[in-house]
């Protein structure tokens, strides 16, 4: 399974973490993915997806 939001399809992001002599070394941030049953099936969904379907709830 991919690292990758289902709902807003939103993926790992590139950076690069730097020494004090400036050496790059390539990273991979991840967000934050949960795994909810929205209709009955398993989906992995970022967390600032679950806020917003919260507050969309709530209105």
């Amino acid at each position: 399974m991919s690292r990758t939001c289902e709902i807003c399809g939103r993926g790992p992001l590139s950076s690069a973490s730097r020494s004090h002599s400036n050496i790059k070394t390539l990273t991979k941030k991840y967000l934050n993915l949960q795994t909810k049953k929205i209709n009955g099936k398993k989906t992995k969904i970022c967390t600032s997806c679950m806020r917003n379907q919260n507050k969309a709830a709530k209105a």
